[in-house]
């Protein structure tokens, strides 16, 4: 299946990691089971800052959400270039 991610003895899908709804901060991607938007993530990313920091502060979303999305963010990334 496309946008699987391996996460320990499972695969977890896009869709398990994020989800986008209109009547949930107006179709701003989240992380699921979350109101935290994936660009939150990306920030502290960009902003230097490490993913631990997020997560402390984000404890809603799991280490395996965030880990899973990053690493099919740069696939989707060095698709576009390929």
């Amino acid at each position: 299946m496309r946008w699987a991610q391996r996460v320990g003895n499972t695969f977890m899908t896009l869709r398990e990691i994020i989800h986008s709804d209109p009547d949930i901060l107006g179709g701003t991607p989240v992380f699921i089971g979350t109101r935290v938007p994936v660009r939150i993530l990306l920030d502290y990313l960009e902003g230097g800052e490490p993913l631990e920091e997020f997560l402390d502060n984000y404890p809603s979303v799991s280490r395996e959400q965030a880990v899973a999305f990053l690493e099919e963010a740069g696939r989707a990334a060095l698709a576009q270039i390929a």
